[in-house]
């Protein structure tokens, strides 16, 4: 990272950090199949946090309106991968630029593939699907978040349900290359669709009702994402100043306000808490002396 995100001042998170008390942290691995983020959002919501099967397409079909019954739900991702002699890797997902239509019509080829395997499948946006079946029933998957932009044979899902899932993978890349929609692609020059990927695969856990209603309390800032997948450190810088003025600003307030505020920041290996100050007075005072850095907070991550 270059010298320039070191000295980035990032005045409202400062101050929130010095208001706040640091809590338990998150710390994990960098090879965990769930990431910090979805770890500390899962507790909030209160999924279980089972590695790699957090079921978190349930809990989007719960937050719809819908019951997602009792059946298994899995995210499925359209993705672009690139096969080379040593390794795959897959491409960003947002840089496939996929269209609502193109997406829609890539869903309805694939569909009697998937159904044949006792899967459902159904259209949430362009880059992501819903899929229900049994085989997602007790599925360890490997977040998005760790596979788009890698090498994903460490990441491939190794039970015995995997092998029908690879199975239907190395059939839809046959499908898929002739398909018109990658045949309009690759005369524009865009990436070509190849394959999917699965995660967030369970049941929805029982009592989540109430979560799911209070899912709006919590809010996920995601904006870092694309600009740490293409290493552009500028737009990293960017987001963050937009994130500190807005998000950062408006949770300075309510803590100011008294509210009992809560803060998680999440790297690739762990995440740092922060909640309400519970200590003396005189060690508050003493903690607002303190300047706390991104940085510095950064190479905990």
């Amino acid at each position: 990272m270059p010298q320039a995100t070191v000295s980035l001042r990032l005045p409202y998170l400062e101050q929130l950090l010095q208001r706040l008390e640091a809590g338990p942290s998150d710390m994990g691995a960098a090879s965990s199949w769930s990431t910090p983020d979805e770890r500390v959002l899962g507790l909030a919501h209160g999924l279980p946090v089972d590695d790699g099967r957090i079921p978190w397409a349930a809990w989007q079909v719960r937050c719809s309106g819908r019951d997602p019954g009792a059946e298994a739900w899995a995210q499925v991702t359209p993705v672009h991968l690139d096969v080379g002699a040593a390794h795959i890797s897959m491409g960003p997902v947002h840089q496939l630029q996929l269209g609502a239509e193109e997406s829609q019509a890539l869903l309805e080829a694939m569909r009697p593939y998937f159904a044949e395997d006792g899967i459902t499948l159904e259209y949430l946006a362009p880059t992501q699907w819903l899929a229900r079946g049994a085989l997602f029933a007790d599925m360890a998957s490997a977040s998005l978040g760790r596979v788009s932009g890698s090498d994903i044979d460490s990441w491939i899902p190794r039970s015995g349900q995997a092998a029908s899932l690879r199975r239907l993978q190395n059939e839809m890349q046959m499908l898929l290359y002739a398909h018109p929609v990658n045949e309009a692609r690759g005369a524009r020059g865009l990436p070509l669709v190849n394959s999917f990927w699965v995660s967030g695969c369970g049941a929805a856990p029982v009592g989540t009702v109430a979560a799911a209603a209070a899912a709006n309390a919590v809010c996920a800032v995601t904006e870092l994402g694309q600009s740490t997948l293409d290493g552009d450190w500028a737009a990293w810088s960017a987001a963050w100043r937009s994130i500190d003025a807005g998000h950062c600003a408006r949770l300075l307030a309510l803590v100011r306000a008294g509210a009992p505020a809560r803060l998680s920041l999440c790297g690739d290996r762990g995440a740092l808490n922060f909640g309400p100050r519970q200590r003396p007075r005189l060690a508050r005072w003493a903690g607002r002396l303190r300047r706390p850095h991104l940085h510095a907070l950064r190479e905990q991550l």
